[in-house]
């Protein structure tokens, strides 16, 4: 087994990979263990469930991953250049995965959402909670926009909801057809439902 000291990270780490890669439903516990190398007994030591297991891994991806949405959103950085950017990292990270794995995975939460939202309560509420984050995220650089007169979006946290709606829409679009250029297009999307020009055109 995997030493105490990263047993429980190695399951972690396991467990988002497999779910991600794979789904929920036909990851098994057994199946996590040998993936970390770790033995079944390490996975009761520290969780109890699955479930457990798989909200403790997305809490602890969120704050590794939390530094670089941060500075996506960078109140330092012009409003809309904030949504460009979240729309080419988008891109940029479905290429990067796809030349990894051989495929386009989409988001993670949204994936993993969409087929436990009506079984695991635990594991459902981290999802909502995290979504929630990035939805504010994304709600901050629209009510920035509406407040410089870059566009007209008195309901920031409504239009907020559409624009997320829509880049997960491409998100999901973009694994189920294995294609991660269909999300190249989607900084032109966001701007045209804002109602303004896109800022620029991610490189071929």
């Amino acid at each position: 087994m995997g030493r105490v000291s990263d047993a429980k990270e190695k399951l972690m780490g396991a467990v988002l990979e497999l779910i991600w890669k794979g789904s929920y439903g036909s990851t098994t516990i057994d199946q996590i263990c040998e993936k970390a190398e770790v033995k079944k007994g390490s996975f009761y030591y520290f969780f109890e469930s699955k479930s457990d297991l798989a909200a403790a891994a997305l809490s602890a991806d969120w704050k590794k991953r939390q530094p670089e949405w941060d500075a996506i959103f960078s109140p330092t950085v012009p409003p809309l250049e904030r949504l460009q950017r979240f729309c080419d990292c988008g891109y940029q990270n479905q290429k990067d995965l796809q030349c990894q794995c051989g495929c386009v995975l989409g988001c993670p939460l949204f994936t993993l959402g969409s087929e436990v939202c009506t079984q695991e309560v635990t594991l459902h509420a981290k999802i909502k909670e995290i979504l929630g984050l990035i939805h504010k995220y994304i709600e901050s650089a629209i009510r920035d926009a509406h407040a410089n007169g870059e566009i007209e979006a008195p309901d920031a946290a409504a239009k907020a909801r559409i624009l997320f709606a829509y880049s997960e829409g491409l998100m999901t679009q973009a694994r189920i057809l294995n294609d991660a250029e269909i999300l190249r297009e989607m900084a032109e999307g966001v701007f045209s439902i804002l109602g303004v020009k896109q800022v620029r055109r991610i490189a071929a």
